[in-house]
């Protein structure tokens, strides 16, 4: 079965590459219409998910990714939030 060799891979909202979900940022929206880092990948919503890289991050932005995933308008400190995140990482 194809679908159980995908088992854990999510697609980056930049680059659109797969990858392990734990090599990757979650963002998320809830049920309430909040858009929130999901740091745990464990809670409740929507995700959408974002390579740990400035890259990746510049071409969800351009890309409208995580808008287009999360189906939410545009708020750019969601964006900032992950860039800062980001930025802690790479350290």
């Amino acid at each position: 079965m194809q679908g159980a060799n995908l088992r854990g891979l999510r697609r980056c909202a930049g680059c659109g590459v797969l990858k392990n979900k734990s090599e990757m940022i979650r963002v998320i929206r809830t049920k309430e219409g909040e858009v929130m880092v999901d740091e745990t990948q464990k809670k409740n919503g929507r995700g959408s998910y974002i390579c740990k890289s400035l890259d990746c991050l510049e071409a969800a932005a351009k890309r409208r990714g995580l808008q287009r995933d999360l189906r939410y308008s545009a708020d750019p400190e969601i964006y900032e939030q992950v860039r800062r995140i980001i930025e802690a990482a790479n350290e």
